[in-house]
């Protein structure tokens, strides 16, 4: 590669707004967001808008990258997408980045492409890490609960993952509240603690928090980070006047069209409003929501372009909501 091109990191990435709030009671630090590669990472997505996105992300103070063994499209594209950008831009910069991959939904044919058994965890990290390019990675996730393996079978392949230096740390993902005391103790007593659990959690999705998970994570030292904050768009401004044709909902996969019903869009704009009265953008507010709160690590966010990253990344500068704000916008969900 022609040494003009190489990529080189802003000088001042970390001397921004980003701040970086410690995981549970580890030695880690995230940063407030983290950069989500499910989507606009796939081999159907432009290599160079990848690129510029990832290196707006690090030059604005996002050390964490996060992704799964099946993002795409198609499936492993997006961890090959992000082995390319480890090779043109991010290899000198590599003990900076927290890099984090998951294995449990559906990869390859067979009984042991998805789900958490031994076998399928192990192999899955193999590839991963094949197609990122990388020696280990950070976190290596469980990401989803398998109600047919034994749960000991799941956790001790994560510890073993760790023993065997294919991932720093390990966490879980989508498990349900009522199997986190086995998760965590189970970890624990064989000296390599859970260390994250991530979930879906936004305005409109509040479970974590009244299931009780996040309250699980936070007494027994364990961070959370949030997926999904912006309810897929929908806690954005894109669909207060319509379905953009370019928009995921106009694909009518992942989200739904029948989601948006008059009230609804009534209430958005309602936050939209509000946003504005705090003078931000409703997607700014929706992830400002999210990091005012102390038992949430890091918050997880997608992006299409660097212009859309760097909108979110506003949301750090006013994270700090009064009581009635708060009370304002229960309402206007109830």
């Amino acid at each position: 590669m022609d040494a003009r091109n190489l990529y080189k990191a802003a000088a001042g990435r970390y001397d921004g707004d980003m701040e970086y709030r410690r995981c549970g009671r580890s030695g880690v630090k995230l940063p407030l967001l983290s950069l989500g590669l499910w989507h606009n990472f796939g081999s159907v997505d432009n290599l160079e808008n990848c690129i510029e996105i990832a290196h707006c992300a690090f030059d604005n103070g996002i050390t964490c990258f996060d992704l799964a063994n099946n993002y795409g499209p198609m499936y492993g594209s997006a961890e090959e997408t992000f082995g390319q950008i480890m090779d043109k831009s991010f290899r000198p910069y590599r003990d900076e980045l927290f890099i984090t991959t998951k294995a449990g939904y559906d990869m390859w044919p067979g009984p042991y492409g998805e789900w958490g058994s031994r076998k399928y965890l192990m192999s899955s990290l193999d590839q991963s890490l094949k197609r990122m390019k990388l020696d280990y990675v950070d976190l290596f996730y469980s990401h989803r609960y398998d109600p047919d393996t034994p749960l000991e079978e799941t956790l001790q392949a994560l510890v073993d993952i760790v023993r065997q230096g294919k991932a720093l740390y390990v966490g879980i993902s989508n498990y349900p509240v009522d199997t986190l005391d086995f998760v965590f103790e189970y970890m624990k007593q064989r000296d390599v603690p859970c260390l994250i659990y991530q979930g879906k959690y936004n305005m409109l999705n509040r479970e974590p928090k009244d299931s009780g998970i996040l309250d699980a994570c936070y007494s027994n030292g364990v961070g959370f980070t949030a997926f999904s904050p912006l309810a897929q768009g929908l806690l954005t401004n894109r669909y207060l006047n319509g379905i953009p044709a370019d928009s995921r909902m106009a694909r009518n996969f992942f989200l739904k069209k029948d989601v948006l019903t008059d009230d609804f869009v009534e209430s958005m704009r309602a936050l939209d409003q509000m946003a504005e009265q705090r003078g931000q953008a409703l997607s700014e507010m929706s992830l400002a929501w999210l990091i005012r709160q102390p038992e949430v690590t890091s918050v997880i966010v997608g992006a299409s372009s660097a212009r859309q990253l760097k909108t979110n990344l506003n949301a750090v500068r006013n994270t700090s909501f009064s009581e009635s704000e708060l009370e304002r916008i229960d309402m206007i969900l109830k």
